[in-house]
């Protein structure tokens, strides 16, 4: 089953458990995002497509220190009433390919990247 986000702002943490995060290093603007679960495990895997960066420092994810990394993604799911219960979350992401980017006649970047994920709070 595939979960998809059209235009989702979508908000980049490093996983650090024993001492967590709480400022974003980087969020980017997306045209969607799709997650799908991953049938034999209880994993996730996903695209993020055509996105740029509007805080932070995206190309961290493409260095050898970004690739073995992990990440905390955040959104909002704009289709739920309540912020409260609105937030969907992946943890444990990982992008070992990194970021791969284009860019147009004026020099603006646009990204996409494919990911894997360990949890995921979609619903």
């Amino acid at each position: 089953m595939d979960f998809i986000w059209e235009k989702p702002v979508i908000v980049f943490y490093r996983e650090r458990l024993k001492k967590p995060e709480i400022k974003a290093f980087a969020v980017v603007k997306a045209k969607k995002l799709v997650i799908s679960k991953v049938e034999e495990s209880a994993e996730f895997r996903g695209s993020i497509v055509d996105f740029f960066p509007l805080m932070g420092d995206i190309d961290y994810i493409s260095s050898a220190k970004g690739k073995s990394d992990t990440y905390v993604l955040c959104w909002l799911d704009d289709k739920e009433d309540d912020f409260n219960k609105a937030w969907r979350r992946l943890n444990g992401v990982t992008f070992s390919q990194g970021i791969n980017f284009i860019t147009d006649k004026r020099g603006k970047r646009t990204y996409n990247a494919d990911f894997k994920a360990k949890h995921a709070k979609l619903k």
